[in-house]
């Protein structure tokens, strides 16, 4: 069952990404699903905070994976958007990211669904404007238990 959270802020959503950060636990893989704008990046932020990382965290858009050590577990964050093929992802080293001692957050995820692990927590994040400009729903779901 999914749990359901309502953003009205970008503050909102860094909160709740910083709530789950604090939770996380190794080796959990997060994919984030969500039009472009819709605070993906912002969640991973807030995320990162929530693992104590303390350094600038962006959108991994060109480069695809960017790892941050610093915190209570490394954080591997993934921005598979312009990814071409699934292969690129093994070149890079995916799996030692998803099945390793870390947590992984997947931008774009949907684009290499057929490589992920069985087990993931999948965040979606959708706007609706007749709530609002800055209104997202964001619901969190265990996938594959």
């Amino acid at each position: 069952m999914a749990e359901i959270i309502e953003s009205h802020s970008a503050a909102d959503t860094f909160a709740y990404g910083k709530a789950l950060g604090k939770k996380a636990a190794p080796g959990e893989v997060y994919t984030l699903v969500g039009d472009l704008g819709v605070g993906k990046t912002v969640f991973t932020q807030g995320f990162a905070v929530g693992l104590g990382i303390t350094e600038p965290v962006n959108s991994p858009t060109f480069t695809i994976l960017q790892s941050y050590e610093e915190g209570r577990l490394p954080l591997h964050h993934f921005d598979v958007y312009r990814i071409g093929d699934v292969s690129e992802m093994e070149e890079i080293g995916c799996e030692d990211c998803f099945y390793g001692d870390g947590v992984c957050l997947i931008e774009w995820a949907d684009l290499i669904a057929e490589i992920l692990p069985k087990d993931c927590i999948r965040i979606s994040i959708e706007k609706d404007l007749t709530k609002g400009f800055d209104y997202r729903r964001i619901s969190k779901e265990t996938i594959g238990n």
